[in-house]
């Protein structure tokens, strides 16, 4: 009868141990591309460990899940080397910086506010965070200052939305977000009409916009759902692919008929195999 599997460390341990190797990975004695690296050249590392980690939340692959977080914790504790190195702070700030901020946001939970909803503790949270800009000497700013330009924008839109309309501005139901989109449709064909280049792509800009307050009434993460219809889109594109190739017939000898009956093939054949 074989042993059982030794558990894995404390994560306490495990983060202590992460810690540890990325300082000796920077020692001077260390490896030479992570001596090299500075907070600029790191940057582009942590965007793309972000989008795998959701490329595998998105497959439901549960090992490759586990593989991607671990990749993504190692960004802030190499961040955090390089910043302990030019003394600005230490992995630990972080830590504490972070523990201190969830206990402090959400009174509801360790002192005695009461937020029944969600919505509820969304508006603490919002009061909370303006309460410590103010502390720090902070400038209020306007209300969609906060919001990071610095990311997807259907993101970025979601957000603005969002916010806007936790300050009433917003439509009262579903239906006139969809007559506000049937509008904007109608002036997107009527730009197109006129030819103007920049006055196109602004009412499409338009159209996405709407579509993102859409998808607020519905409930509905934009940026996500898209990922999710690119993914579907490609496992389909990759079947007609793969069929047209067992019939020994390139794209360029094919007809949009023709791939038209693959492409619902597909559906149905990617449907059955979930």
């Amino acid at each position: 009868m074989s042993a059982a599997p030794t558990p894995p460390a404390p994560p306490g341990d495990q983060f202590n141990e992460l810690v540890a190797l990325m300082a000796r990975l920077r020692a001077p004695d260390g490896c030479p591309w992570d001596q090299k690296q500075t907070f600029d050249t790191i940057k582009p590392y942590l965007l793309e460990e972000t989008y795998e980690v959701l490329d595998a939340i998105d497959a439901r692959d549960w090992p490759e899940l586990r593989e991607e977080l671990g990749d993504l914790l190692l960004q802030p504790v190499f961040f955090a080397q390089m910043a302990a190195e030019a003394g600005h702070f230490r992995i630990e700030d972080c830590l504490a910086a972070i523990n201190q901020k969830l206990i402090r946001r959400h009174p509801h939970i360790f002192a005695e506010t009461v937020a029944e909803t969600a919505e509820d503790v969304k508006r603490n949270w919002d009061q909370i965070k303006a309460e410590e800009k103010s502390a720090k000497g902070l400038a209020p700013g306007t209300l969609l200052s906060g919001i990071s330009r610095a990311q997807p924008a259907l993101t970025e839109a979601a957000q603005i939305s969002s916010k806007a309309a936790g300050q009433g501005f917003d439509w009262p139901a579903i239906e006139p977000v969809f007559d506000k989109l049937r509008e904007e449709l109608a002036e997107l064909a009527e730009a197109r009409r006129g030819g103007v280049a920049s006055e196109i792509e602004d009412e499409f800009g338009d159209i996405l916009f709407v579509m993102v307050n859409l998808a607020r009434f519905l409930k509905v993460d934009p940026e996500q759902a898209l990922r999710k219809s690119n993914a579907k889109f490609r496992g389909r594109f990759g079947y007609v692919e793969a069929r047209l190739a067992e019939m020994g017939r390139p794209f360029a000898e094919s007809n949009i008929e023709e791939m038209e009956l693959l492409w619902q093939e597909a559906k149905i054949a990617l449907k059955s195999a979930r």
